[in-house]
């Protein structure tokens, strides 16, 4: 299929299987492998020789496994996927797998939280230091590098505030200097953004989200291109790292109608994001299609979409009337994650997680993401909770 010149949404209903293989059967099966057993002494001894292609060890490769990679891998382009257990895992181990002890590494400042403690707490351990940069920097970030430096991490958009960074030209800005760029990509998947495209060396994206689509796999991909890629997925194996049968089966399942929920994710995020530009109670929406979101005209040049993920800021309010807009609510669950059918809202708070550029806003910020409810039905539950807002802000008032 590598040779077929076929759109994104094609690509996915038909890459990481073939059906002839196992006697017509659409789907792939899932092989629920440890052992894998070879009938000679001469298959044994050729199964560890360089250039192998078949199976040796379950933790290594199944044909389950190796179906998700390859679909993975062909929707971005790159030489090398690997699957395992979380997006959080498909992060750090990106990021250990391209520094050693002594290294200084560049993290945008709106990164996904947890990437921020795992450079913080635990790269330290390994005489890994990490700078914090502003996610709007572009080519200034050269200012920032050290003869030590040897990574650039982005993430675009950018966790909670949702800016979109000049990818290209921090690449073009780093690469003279032999550092590596890895790319959190889990915001726009491989359908709407492809950092591979744009020099990055290494793209990490949490399957838990789009891929699977139904909130029930914890699921992480790391893709690249090159001797990096083969690098990458020779530590990942050596460290054990690896997925179980069963998430990649609900993966490479997901992954067949992830453009249509995708597209239609997008579109009802982007309409309600309008409705709450013009709602009274709210001071600002951060979304990328929006002109006055951080870096949309880059969105612009190098997106081709958006998905349903945004978040938007209010007035301030007491806490009570805050607390009111959520209780209660009916399609929008309050929860970690997002990228699965139904709808949710989170508060978000990135005051204690900002150190190049502060977060000084004042009122609630608060991400949403919509699912793939009925946007109307969606606009009518965010009415109540504004409604419900309001009544606690006229008793607090009176009180």
């Amino acid at each position: 299929m590598k040779d077929q010149k076929l759109t994104p949404q094609t690509k996915l209903i038909h890459v990481g299987r073939d059906p002839h293989a196992h006697h017509g059967v659409v789907n792939p099966p899932i092989y629920r492998a440890s052992t894998i057993l070879h009938p000679t002494l001469d298959a044994w001894e050729k199964a560890w020789q360089p250039g192998f292609t078949g199976y040796r060890y379950g933790r290594r490769e199944t044909p389950t496994s190796r179906g998700v990679e390859s679909a993975i891998c062909e929707l971005y382009g790159g030489d090398r996927c690997v699957a395992v257990c979380s997006g959080m895992t498909a992060i750090s181990l990106a990021i250990l797998g391209l520094c050693k002890a002594g290294d200084h590494i560049l993290v945008t400042d709106s990164v996904y939280g947890p990437t921020r403690i795992f450079c913080d707490e635990i790269l330290p351990q390994y005489g890994v230091s990490t700078e914090y940069y502003d996610p709007a920097i572009g080519s200034d970030i050269s200012k920032l590098l050290r003869p030590e430096t040897s990574l650039v991490y982005t993430e675009s958009p950018g966790s909670l505030t949702f800016e979109i960074q000049d990818i290209p030209a921090i690449v073009n800005a780093v690469k003279q200097h032999g550092v590596k760029v890895i790319s959190d990509n889990t915001w726009a998947t491989a359908l709407y953004f492809n950092p591979l495209d744009h020099g990055v060396d290494v793209v990490v994206e949490a399957a838990t989200k789009y891929i699977s689509g139904h909130s029930d796999v914890l699921m992480g991909v790391i893709v690249g291109r090159g001797d990096i890629a083969q690098q990458i997925y020779s530590k990942a194996k050596m460290m054990g790292m690896c997925c179980g049968s069963e998430e990649l089966y609900s993966a490479q399942r997901g992954l067949r109608t992830m453009a249509l929920r995708l597209k239609q994710s997008g579109n009802t995020g982007f309409k309600i994001a309008e409705w709450l530009a013009n709602r009274p109670e709210v001071a600002r929406v951060f979304h990328p299609a929006f002109p006055n979101s951080p870096g949309h005209g880059i969105w612009m040049r190098d997106f081709s979409g958006c998905s349903g993920l945004f978040s938007f800021q209010l007035y301030p309010v007491p806490k009570a009337a805050v607390a009111a807009f959520y209780d209660n609510l009916s399609l929008f669950g309050i929860g970690a994650s997002w990228g699965g059918y139904e709808s949710l809202v989170m508060p978000a708070n990135p005051v204690d997680i900002r150190t190049a550029v502060s977060w000084d806003e004042q009122g609630a910020l608060i991400r949403l993401y919509t699912g793939l409810e009925d946007a109307m039905d969606l606009l009518n539950d965010l009415e109540r909770g504004f409604t419900r807002m309001a009544e606690a802000c006229r008793n607090v008032a009176a009180s």
